[in-house]
């Protein structure tokens, strides 16, 4: 039964990428690292980390005077796959796609969904006011304010998919890891620019998502997809 479960797997389709549920991401919520066990809470406001926080969110808004990266920390608010994965195509060298790289997107789409899961116990724990709401002024992307304004800050949810998305990336083009990483990086520091998150948060994102990057590598099902994955791109990267 297993095998055959880890053959459907492999030879997944464009047509076959799972429905976005958690019925169909890797693990659960609660088999995932619990962030508030084992990950600080968020710093005191009248902590020494709390004026590093503050110091940064004025670095962001330094950031962005120069257009070309306020428009990268804007292009970095999507959250859809497809989208996700034609701005990481070009560190990665291929253009990722459901389409032309199915067996990539299916371990790209599930894969980083669930790592997402993860920040649901530490938002709802600790309701972290976000940065634009505390000083009352505007973001990059004032059409999401109202809708964020009650969402728990910490840890940045945007950054677990970025940060998951890089190192799923890295796994299958090793060779392209230290653009896709940069570009990771860099997706976390966007939420710091555009004024809807802490530094503190990002920070936490990266080592959340590294978590769950681990807990993956115990399940057999995602083991089957990455190794679909890195064949295709085997495949793909032979025929340039």
């Amino acid at each position: 039964m297993l095998a055959a479960i880890l053959f459907a797997s492999i030879n997944v389709s464009a047509q076959t990428i799972v429905p976005l549920d958690e019925n169909a991401m890797y693990f659960t919520a609660d088999e995932l690292p619990d962030a508030t066990v084992w990950l600080p809470a968020p710093p005191d406001t009248l902590s020494t980390q709390f004026v590093y926080d503050v110091t940064q969110y004025m670095w962001g808004k330094t950031q962005r005077e120069d257009p070309q990266r306020a428009q990268q920390a804007i292009d970095n608010v999507v959250v859809d796959v497809a989208e996700m994965a034609e701005q990481f195509s070009v560190p990665f060298g291929m253009e990722i796609s459901k389409e032309k790289t199915p067996a990539i997107f299916h371990v790209l789409y599930r894969g980083m969904f669930t790592a997402r899961l993860a920040a649901r116990k530490p938002k709802l724990a600790y309701q972290r006011m976000r940065p634009y709401v505390r000083f009352q002024e505007p973001t990059l992307i004032p059409e999401e304010e109202e809708s964020l304004r009650n969402n728990g800050s910490y840890p940045s949810g945007h950054s677990i998919r970025g940060w998951a998305f890089a190192l799923l990336l890295c796994e299958i083009n090793p060779d392209a890891q230290d653009a896709i990483l940069k570009l990771g990086y860099e997706w976390g520091q966007s939420r710091v620019i555009v004024g809807y998150h802490w530094q503190s948060d990002v920070d936490a994102s990266r080592l959340l998502g590294s978590a769950v990057y681990a807990r993956l590598h115990t399940n057999p099902l995602f083991l089957a997809d990455m190794a679909a994955a890195r064949k295709e791109f085997a495949r793909l990267k032979a025929k340039k």
